[in-house]
């Protein structure tokens, strides 16, 4: 093809993320005919105002192992632009260490943030041959900082040194009790990878007899120290599965869906687990679930998994003493890391790990993952890709525009991490969508003609008997009963609502307070036209009083669309998802004196992959509006048992909803029937566990083989 056919192609594909896909080709083309000539043609891209075509050239220049085009790429760590800069750090990963860029990289380190991580993970790779010199760069970057969340960050780094040189550094930063203590946490957390030295084990010890945050990471770093890896076994028994989700505080109980990253996926899990455990035909006798949670929840964890041989138990990773929103967790990859692999060898031996989503959680997992030699089952999702291709539809996003948006949303690396978790996967699971086969080809890049038995199509699904029994109980209220406690606190929140305001129904929407979700769009869409005037509006979901920056943003735009919430929204917060089952159930059914029957059910998403609380409202036999691609396309019948909408057009999705309430003013139990019938057959969260089964033990089935085979090489022992 050639370097300039190959940067043409780049400029002219149709969008960006066929662009993107095709910044694979220039890589390979530039190594292939490196030399001046191809280092020009990619410095035209650099200084060209296409900046995914820039981003495109940077990392074809790491596919060139010349000194000149090292030095190329080096220098732009210095480049005004920032997405550049952090493109760059991400690339020089694949060359080899550069001394000249190394003080960069820490100055990347120190500033922190996705291109931090990025710098880290760069200097991670080069600890390996270039040990010592990182380790007395980093040494000398500690000595002129003083502010605490940076020394943290540099510590960290020296702790990934794993050379006997970074040790002693190590060891005095987390005994000085005039340090930081958020420095000193790395410092122990570090020592408690590296085995042989003699000291770290008492200072550990030491620490441990203290009290607060100190001892009980210093605990944590004593299990990592004794650890031993477990040999892989085979199995006469059941499975064991690990499944991950480290943006939520995931409990049996589902206490906190709604708030935060705490969505739909927490729900799922925990069915799930409980799913697969409880069916025999999956061959699963115990579910590991990690999430995010408090250190010594994590320490008492450890016990319960390691006597566990069946069942649903939960594993907890400590990341920050306060949540922080899952775009803003990239930086954690060290610590968790840490926390999955130990986990992990408290459970082994694991079978397989499911992961799910292209966040921090699977980067880090799928890093243990191959250092434990368990393999890993991936729900392939389109997702960034999706929403690239309708912001890029829109106009809302450029070429022009590409890298300062690329450096909120990361859209360059969540897209190849997507590709890498599919490619080194045992297995791939799909979500059912209209499209499926060119979706995956065209967004992903993935040919799931190509190796069918590598590949299998599972659906959602929703545990029904919650849905059955808060629909009996809303029924039950409607026709004159007492008013269950979960609906009795719907009753107080309308109650609350101008009095000229009752008699209308409820349009009830689910989810986090996140763009991505579209409150804020539906809020507004409400608020500024005649839906106002024909519903109030439910809002469940987000945490009110502490919300982290992305609910902020909604909130603020609801705030801003809506003044006095009196005058028909109600913003309840994140709720149980047994307590919004009732809402919704109160939604169809009508509330006695505040509310009729008739009430609809809005999501509102950018773009959503399944939608559990789509299928949950439609069990419950509300109508619906959903958007009308991905997921829901498969399963909503447009005009019969709900309306697909573009829903991020503000305009379309209000007349989406005022369909909805005309159809829902008119109850239609045929249409009712069908829904539920159709969620009862095809989605519920048994059905998922029995459509698993057979996926996770052929998983296990084919390592086993694999195991096997490479023993057999001259009785060399792989497992």
């Amino acid at each position: 093809m050639g370097v300039q056919t190959a940067l043409d192609a780049v400029r002219d594909a149709p969008g960006i993320v066929e662009a993107m896909r095709l910044a694979d080709d220039l890589a390979f083309e530039a190594g292939r005919d490196p030399g001046v000539r191809t280092l020009r043609i990619l410095a035209s891209a650099l200084n060209g105002d296409d900046q995914v075509a820039a981003i495109a050239a940077v990392h074809a220049l790491a596919e060139i192992f010349d000194e000149q085009a090292a030095r190329m790429l080096t220098a732009l760590l210095s480049d005004e632009r920032a997405t550049i800069r952090e493109h760059a750090a991400w690339a020089l990963g694949s060359v080899l260490p550069r001394f000249d860029a190394m003080s960069r990289l820490i100055a990347l380190v120190a500033a922190g943030g996705f291109t931090g991580m990025l710098a880290q993970r760069t200097l991670e790779k080069w600890s390996s041959t270039a040990a010592e010199t990182l380790a007395v760069a980093l040494e000398t970057a500690l000595l002129g900082e003083r502010e605490p969340s940076t020394r943290a960050r540099l510590t960290e780094t020296l702790g990934l040194v794993r050379h006997a040189i970074a040790t002693r550094p190590l060891l005095e930063l987390a005994a000085d009790r005039a340090e930081h203590e958020e420095v000193r946490v790395a410092a122990i957390a570090a020592l408690g990878q590296r085995r042989g030295a003699p000291a770290i084990p008492a200072l550990l010890e030491d620490l441990v007899s203290g009290d607060g945050r100190i001892a009980e990471v210093a605990r944590l770093a004593l299990i990592d120290l004794d650890a031993v890896p477990h040999p892989r076994v085979a199995r006469a028994d059941g499975l064991t599965v690990g499944q991950l989700f480290l943006h939520a505080d995931i409990d049996p109980a589902l206490a906190s869906v709604g708030a935060g990253d705490n969505g739909g996926i927490a729900t799922l899990l925990v069915r799930l687990g409980d799913a697969l455990v409880a069916d025999p035909t999956t061959g699963v006798d115990r579910v590991i679930t990690l999430s995010r949670g408090p250190v010594p929840q994590a320490a008492e964890d450890l016990l319960e998994i390691g006597s566990a041989t069946s069942g649903h138990v939960y594993g907890r990773v400590p990341l920050l003493p306060q949540p922080v929103p899952s775009a803003a967790a990239w930086p954690l990859r060290v610590t968790a890391r840490r926390g999955i692999r130990r986990i992990l060898r408290a459970a082994a031996p694991v079978d397989l790990l499911h992961l799910r989503m292209a966040d921090v959680g699977s980067f880090a997992a799928a890093d243990v993952a191959r250092e434990l030699g368990i393999p890993t089952v991936f729900t392939v999702a389109p997702d960034p890709h999706a929403v690239i291709r309708s912001l890029d539809r829109s106009g809302a996003l450029t070429r022009e525009r590409f890298g300062e948006v690329d450096l909120v949303e990361h859209f360059w690396f969540r897209a190849r991490l997507v590709t890498s978790l599919a490619s080194n996967a045992a297995h791939t699971v799909l979500f059912p969508r209209p499209d499926l086969q060119r979706d995956m080809a065209q967004l992903v890049g993935i040919d799931i003609t190509a190796h069918p038995e590598r590949h299998t199509i599972v659906a959602e699904g929703v545990d029904l008997a919650v849905v059955d029994r808060a629909a009996d109980a809303a029924r039950a209220h409607a026709d004159g009963g007492v008013a269950p406690g979960a609906i009795a606190e719907l009753r107080a929140l309308v109650e609350q609502l101008a009095p000229e305001r009752r008699g209308l129904p409820l349009i009830v929407s689910l989810g986090r307070l996140h763009r991505v979700k579209g409150m804020a769009t539906l809020v507004e869409a409400w608020a500024s036209g005649p839906l106002r005037d024909r519903a109030n509006l439910v809002i469940i979901g987000g945490e009110l009083e502490h919300p982290s920056l992305d609910e902020r943003e909604q909130l603020d735009r609801i705030r801003a669309a809506v003044p006095d919430p009196s005058s028909g929204l109600i913003l309840a917060g994140h709720r149980p998802n047994g307590v919004a089952a009732f809402w919704l159930a109160a939604a169809r059914f009508g509330m006695p004196g505040l509310s009729p029957a008739g009430g609809v059910y809005v999501c509102a998403s950018v773009k959503e992959e399944f939608g559990i609380a789509l299928l949950e409202a439609m069990a419950t036999g509300l109508m619906v509006v959903a958007p009308d691609g991905g997921g829901p396309a498969t399963y909503v019948q447009d005009g019969v048992t709900g309306v697909l909408t573009q829903t991020w057009d503000p305009v379309r999705l209000e007349a989406g909803v005022a369909s909805a309430l005309d159809a829902a003013a008119h109850p239609d139990e045929d249409r009712v029937r069908a829904a539920h019938d159709m969620v009862r057959t095809k989605f519920t969260i048994q059905a998922m566990a029995t459509a698993l089964g057979p996926v996770y033990r052929g998983v296990a089935a084919e390592e086993e083989a694999l195991i096997r085979a490479a023993n057999a090489v001259d009785g060399v022992a792989l497992s």
